[in-house]
């Protein structure tokens, strides 16, 4: 029965000398508090601590970089447990773990292999690698250990030592989970909501009218105008300040911020109420909506943090039966420099305004984000998520970004998971990642080990404490 086992110069450099630095690098951040300043993690699950009950709802549904991975291999994601949360029967539970088991040699040379055997070997202590033979015997271990307090929510939390944790929330959210977590003497972490607005600033939707009808019922304000809906979302971001959120989450196609003048703003608002607006009025309406969350992060402070550049729900059968989230998000081409020239011409160089840039294309990485990071004090570059959040990828993005920007202008990593159990494994994956980057430097005598171990404490802890004014 093959055996998996965690190396511990895993990720570190393969040359002798550079390794015994990293080895020391790695060392001194090892056991740091994760902070994770963007992630998916359900706030119910912390706030109720609520019992895992599957290996499969736990392990496989929520994380979307297995099943599409599965489903390309001709699984179909209802056999998945997809969408997360639905519930499963034993059976269907089981079923889908084999399913995963047996095809366990389709993720070698993947991150979703890299992250899943620290999960299993760290988290619980499971050494036998997946496979049609063991699925039984894993299922039957995670099983087992799940159903003890030591592996609730809370519990992992501690054992993680996770010091900031910030969840995805809708604008209208009543973030009834944070004010619990808040208002419990017991709990010692920071869970706070991130506000993500997308779908409110989208008026190309279907669904935008009744969006902005329920905007302006929760907010108390009324929308039938473009200045309502301005105040609407000024009231609901700080709704969200007073439950502890430090940042905004955008994820639109592009990039661009060129916001309508304020008399075609409104004739454009307007137009968009009637349900019937034209795409490049809908689009420049949109691109303004954008500018205005800018505008809006000047005045309550919230860290704004952008990620355009995928094309969402790919596959149109697939969104239409299991929603979004499911792994149909395909990346695309993204251009920024010309995009955020307004919002940067008027914000750019406000103190209090901070923007994040991420983007899954890396040939923007030395060309547009890292000068851009590198020239407005606003401005940061973020670590690489969803398809290039792996080691490889993230190798190339500090050697893209850190010759033009250096160390401090980036916001430290993101882990950007729903996948609960491999926030660790991530975090751990970043440190060694940039551990074994600096001592290659150490290495080429472009820095001194006590410089390299400097700009490791930004990357780790510094940065994301000050990009997302965690000390505020």
């Amino acid at each position: 029965m093959a055996q998996m086992t965690l190396h511990p110069d895993r990720l570190l450099p393969a040359d002798p000398a550079a390794r015994q630095v990293a080895r020391r690098l790695y060392e001194s951040v090892r056991d740091a508090p994760i902070l994770s300043p963007h992630g998916h993690v359900p706030p119910a699950w912390i706030a109720d601590d609520i019992p895992f009950t599957d290996p499969v709802s736990l392990l496989i549904s929520p994380d979307h970089y297995i099943t599409r991975l599965l489903h390309a291999d001709g699984v179909a994601l209802s056999d998945l447990g997809v969408p997360p949360g639905t519930p499963l029967p034993e059976s269907a539970a089981r079923a889908a773990w084999r399913i995963f088991c047996a095809r366990w040699p389709l993720f070698a040379g993947t991150a979703m292999k890299y992250w899943m055997e620290s999960v299993l070997v760290d988290v619980f202590g499971l050494a036998v690698r997946p496979s049609a033979d063991t699925a039984d015997a894993l299922y039957d271990a995670i099983a087992e250990r799940i159903a003890d307090p030591p592996y609730r929510p809370r519990a992992l939390m501690d054992r993680f030592d996770i010091a900031f944790l910030a969840t995805t929330d809708d604008p209208c959210d009543d973030l009834d989970h944070h004010a619990k977590l808040a208002a419990d003497p017991s709990f010692r972490h920071r869970v706070t909501p991130t506000f993500r607005p997308d779908r409110y600033l989208e008026p190309a939707r279907p669904d935008w009218c009744d969006l902005t009808a329920r905007l302006g019922a929760v907010a108390g304000v009324d929308t039938s105008t473009f200045a309502g809906w301005i105040e609407a979302m000024r009231v609901r971001r700080e709704y969200f300040v007073r439950h502890g959120a430090v940042s905004s989450d955008h994820a639109h196609t592009d990039a661009a911020t060129e916001p309508l003048p304020p008399h075609e703003a409104e004739r454009a608002y307007a137009d968009a109420l009637t349900g019937d607006i034209e795409p490049a009025r809908a689009k420049a309406l949109q691109q303004t909506l954008l500018f205005e969350q800018a505008r809006l992060a000047t005045q309550d402070g919230l860290t704004m943090t952008l990620h355009p550049g995928v094309y969402r729900n790919h596959s149109t059968a697939d969104f239409e039966r299991f929603g979004p989230d499911v792994g149909a998000d395909i990346p695309m081409g993204v251009e920024f420099t010309r995009s955020l020239h307004p919002l940067l011409e008027a914000f750019g160089e406000d103190p209090n305004f901070t923007l994040v840039l991420f983007t899954i294309d890396e040939t923007v990485y030395s060309r547009e984000l890292a000068p851009l990071a590198g020239f407005y004090p606003s401005v940061y570059y973020g670590a690489p998520w969803w398809f290039i959040d792996a080691p490889d990828a993230i190798r190339r993005f500090r050697a893209a970004t850190t010759e033009s920007a250096g160390f401090t202008r980036s916001s430290g990593f993101i882990d950007d998971t729903r996948a609960f159990l491999s926030i660790p494994a991530r975090h751990d994956m970043a440190r060694r990642l940039d551990a074994g980057f600096l001592a290659g430097l150490v290495a080429d005598h472009r820095l001194a080990e006590d410089e390299a171990l400097a700009a490791l404490h930004q990357l780790t802890v510094a940065n994301p404490r000050k990009v997302f004014h965690l000390d505020a």
